[in-house]
């Protein structure tokens, strides 16, 4: 699921999430992709028989209400989409004895696998929330002989899960020892470290702890390949490695230069994509300041002599405002990309109003 995709369903579950009843009179249905649509009609039409013996008038009546308008609203669609659907009728009214049944339909991107048939005072959205989630884990191991970090790299997420210090002693000799065997007291601690780091990663990224799509190995000097290429990991865990990467720090400097550095690996994970844009932005506006503008106000000028290429806003920008911008970039054959409000871009961005453009050509705003 893409950002744009991401942003449209959780609009859609915020404001479902918000619908309330007094009773248990929310109906919520999820029809697995493949599923019979007509067996869940007939299931809707029988829970509507049995609803009208249920006591209390008034929920009897928004309960039958809500399961004819989804028994209606499923008929017209004659079989179930690709990937299945999710579909939500109740009375939303927010007003005493006054009736107002609605109905929402959505068809994800990704399957549907449970077949649901749920009423309660709140529509069930766990398994499309779920779907919000970030599938596809990176692990990422980063280490010198004197610091290691073992971190999970999920969507646009960098988790720092165990940082190590190593007793592992600088190049100078120390007195009295023969060079010789000093360098065996540190090659044995450098080993004594790598085997205590492989550990830990042994255990985390185990496929039956942790799913990975793959594991990243970076950091300065040879440690990273001496790290690999001796017997340190598990052959699974080793079998997970897709890139060793040389680069010059370690600590969070060195975690986010190594996901810089495996961009083409990871070109679909939403923080390489989002890492792109802010870094496209920010150099345009350096260096071209006529080809990019910021601020609510400016955009929207810009977006009014049809100039925007790139829309970029945080995710601190009320989604309704996102949505309304959005829509206007994309009859524009325009883009737009949402930045994390806790990155390094999308704080830079938040201090500038939270949304930004680069422009197709140059507007003097």
């Amino acid at each position: 699921m893409d950002d744009k995709k991401r942003f449209a369903l959780q609009k859609q579950l915020k404001e479902l999430s918000e619908k309330r009843a007094r009773h248990t009179e929310l109906v919520s249905v999820y029809i697995p992709a493949g599923f019979n649509i007509q067996k869940v009609i007939d299931q809707i039409d029988s829970e509507a028989s049995t609803a009208r013996n249920i006591k209390s008038s008034a929920t009897r009546k928004n309960v039958t209400a809500a399961l004819e308008k989804m028994s209606r609203e499923l008929r017209n669609l004659k079989k179930t989409p690709p990937h299945g659907l999710a579909a939500f009728s109740g009375n939303v009214s927010t007003r005493e004895g006054v009736q107002d049944i609605q109905f929402w339909s959505i068809e994800p991107d990704n399957d549907i696998s449970v077949r649901v048939y749920k009423c309660g005072q709140g529509f069930y959205l766990d398994p499309l929330e779920d779907m919000l989630k970030h599938k596809e884990a990176y692990g990422i191991v980063l280490l010198d002989r004197r610091e290691a970090n073992v971190a999970i790299l999920k969507g646009k997420s960098i988790n720092t899960i165990h940082t190590f210090s190593s007793a592992v002693p600088g190049k100078y000799k120390a007195g009295g020892q023969s060079a010789a065997r000093f360098a065996r007291v540190r090659e044995n601690l450098a080993r004594a470290f790598y085997q205590k780091v492989a550990d830990t990663v042994n255990s985390e990224f185990n496929p039956q702890v942790t799913p990975l799509k793959g594991i990243l190995i970076g950091g300065p000097g040879p440690s990273k390949e001496e790290f690999y290429n001796e017997n340190f990991l598990n052959q699974d865990i080793k079998d997970k490695v897709i890139s060793v990467v040389d680069i010059g720090y370690v600590g969070d400097q060195g975690l986010h230069e190594l996901v810089e550095k495996s961009q083409d690996i990871l070109a679909n994970q939403a923080i390489v994509k989002e890492k792109k844009a802010g870094e496209r932005f920010f150099r345009v506006l350096g260096k071209t300041s006529d080809m990019a503008t910021y601020g609510e106000e400016k955009v929207r000028k810009a977006l009014d002599a049809g100039a925007v290429d790139l829309m970029l806003v945080t995710s601190s920008i009320d989604e309704n405002k996102i949505e309304e911008l959005a829509k206007i970039v994309e009859n524009q054959s325009g883009d737009w990309i949402i930045l994390d409000k806790e990155g390094r871009d999308g704080k830079t961005l938040d201090g500038l109003g939270g949304i930004g453009a680069i422009l197709r050509y140059k507007l003097q705003l």
